[in-house]
């Protein structure tokens, strides 16, 4: 961290995309296709300044660059604010240490920009300040923290719930053709544990509880299940 060359732009402290994207140990071009995906969840001048033409031209005039970005047509500098936004977008561990980092030893000027301000501002800012790290720690928690197992068991009873539903009830050939049930519950996990990109249900994360509700109350077999469930079924309207 304290190799990063401090880059100063109107009165704040920036990084340029490469010395974010090397700083969070991923490529320029991840940082790039976030922003362009993200765009306007993104705001100039608050999270990223834009630099091109004439302003772009004085800005490398006081600054030196490598060869690629000092013939770059525009570029783009990310603030505190800016480098937080695509932490987030990240969400590897790797990329929040980064940034807990770049707060603490590149961003924060060590001496106090406040200090002409009055205390009664300066102590909002300082709230401020501590507000925006308690929301990077909440996020980071949130966006890393499993369901616990009273969750789990919800999930596992609501798809117990869906499943002799889709069969037919606990009567239904369908339901007591142990292939038929084992297969029907085998595809909701494999569809569940595909949409939500984990390796169990088990393993779902907090923020996406309520999301997995819904889908697995949604969920319906589909495909050659679907045609051996009613299949199984129909057997019992001409008997």
């Amino acid at each position: 961290m304290n190799k990063l060359r401090v880059i100063n732009h109107k009165d704040q402290r920036v990084l340029t995309t490469a010395q974010l994207a090397e700083t969070f140990g991923t490529e320029n071009k991840i940082i790039t296709n976030n922003f362009s995906r993200n765009k306007d969840r993104y705001t100039a001048g608050k999270h990223y300044f834009e630099l091109r033409g004439q302003e772009l031209d004085d800005f490398k005039g006081s600054h030196q660059f490598d060869t690629n970005l000092k013939f770059a047509p525009v570029v783009y500098l990310w603030t505190e604010k800016g480098a937080w936004m695509h932490a987030k977008s990240l969400n590897t561990d790797q990329a929040w240490e980064a940034y807990e980092m770049l707060v603490d030893d590149y961003y924060r000027i060590k001496s106090n920009p406040y200090e002409q301000l009055s205390q009664e501002l300066q102590a909002i800012f300082l709230l401020d300040q501590r507000t925006q790290a308690f929301e990077v720690r909440v996020t980071r928690l949130e966006n890393n923290t499993t369901i616990d197992y009273g969750q789990q068991n919800d999930l596992q009873l609501l798809a117990n719930k869906v499943v002799v539903s889709m069969l037919g009830g606990k009567e239904s050939p369908a339901y007591l053709n142990k292939t038929i049930r084992g297969e029907t519950y085998s595809a909701l996990w494999r569809d569940f544990k595909g949409y939500f990109n984990t390796n169990s249900y088990k393993n779902t994360l907090v923020k996406d509880f309520d999301k997995a509700k819904e889908y697995v109350s949604s969920w319906r077999p589909h495909g050659k299940l679907l045609r051996d469930i009613e299949q199984a079924n129909s057997q019992l309207a001409f008997n």
